[in-house]
């Protein structure tokens, strides 16, 4: 069997997906325990626990999702849907905890200077970031505020000076990979999350650019944001991880004799509420409690790949150098059998 490192991985043949890789145990690990693994990183100046943003999506990251994730040392950016951002500036709950929130390309200047003043990371939420309007966008929000500024979404690293020199501080990588995203079947643009993350990786190391990336779509299980770690990640972005929580916004749904909660694409029918190109779906997700019990699974799962792999920090975890490119049947054998 080969072990393949980042560099033969962007150079492998076929776009690969997380399913596609595992990773390889090559040393001797002194880490006795799970628990010595050190889960913390900076991200934009911010301190956080886990590595783990929640998606802008409206069915996963309202006002209490975010004051809940961050109490956990994560980082919930609350989405730019309805009333959402109106209603986080009035708000009479505690949202000292909030540290970021969505805008759209046509969002108030208005709303924006009001979110600058609270020292809010702005997330600029599109589809395709290889666009001048979210670059134009970029560069007005930088020039009139101090801010930091995530934009998104590109599949590959041929534009990332652009959004550099645009302002952007993080970019969230990943087009079509998302559970309820359809845009890879209706436009046919998209590659597998681990080339997608290792193209732009390598295009800020051969570059020198100062900016972080975050991977975003894909990601099933705490292995996989282990696997995006290691493959360059600088954290990584949930959505369907985190749907079907206490925290999400919406009702819980009886049926069938089962507790459901919705979960949508931000280009599904439901969040656009009419007739134009769809490139999302709404479905159910099973309730799942609250995101304490998928937060303190993820960590879990993320420290024992850490000791596995002989890794005290994160930073370690960035260092590793050992894949493996698994066929269908290596991946299937793994799966848990009922």
């Amino acid at each position: 069997m080969k072990i393949y490192n980042k560099e033969e991985l962007n150079d492998y043949q076929l776009s690969l997906t997380f399913d596609d890789v595992s990773l390889v145990p090559a040393q001797i690990s002194e880490i006795r325990s799970r628990m010595e693994a050190n889960t913390k990183t900076k991200f934009l100046e911010r301190e956080l626990g886990l590595p783990v943003l929640s998606s802008p999506m409206d069915s996963v990251t309202g006002i209490k999702m975010a004051v809940e994730l961050s109490k956990f040392g994560c980082l919930g950016i609350v989405n730019r849907f309805g009333s959402s951002l109106e209603e986080l500036l009035k708000s009479n709950e505690d949202t000292s905890y909030i540290k970021a929130v969505s805008v759209a390309l046509n969002t108030e200047e208005s709303l924006i200077q009001q979110f600058a003043e609270r020292n809010y990371i702005i997330c600029i939420d599109t589809a395709n970031a290889s666009n001048k309007a979210v670059l134009n966008k970029c560069e007005q929000i930088k020039s009139k505020h101090d801010v930091k500024i995530i934009v998104g979404n590109i599949a590959q690293g041929s534009i990332l000076k652009d959004l550099v020199n645009a302002g952007a501080d993080a970019v969230r990588i990943g087009i079509g990979g998302g559970s309820v995203c359809t845009t890879s079947i209706q436009t046919g643009i998209g590659i597998g999350q681990v080339s997608s993350l290792l193209d732009v990786y390598f295009k800020r190391e051969e570059q020198k650019l100062n900016i972080e990336l975050i991977a975003d779509g894909g990601i099933k299980s705490p292995g996989d944001i282990a696997k995006a770690i290691a493959l360059g990640a600088d954290v990584v972005m949930l959505g369907r991880m985190l749907a079907g929580t206490k925290e999400t916004p919406g009702e819980v749904i009886k049926y069938n004799d089962q507790l459901w909660k919705k979960y949508r694409g931000s280009a599904s029918f439901g969040v656009k509420m009419k007739n134009e190109f769809i490139e999302g779906e709404e479905t159910m997700i099973p309730y799942r409690g609250t995101v304490k019990n998928v937060i303190d699974a993820i960590s879990d799962g993320l420290r024992s790949s850490m000791s596995y792999m002989n890794c005290f920090t994160l930073d370690d975890l960035r260092q590793i150098n050992s894949f493996a490119v698994l066929s269908n049947s290596s991946y299937l054998e793994r799966l848990p059998k009922k």
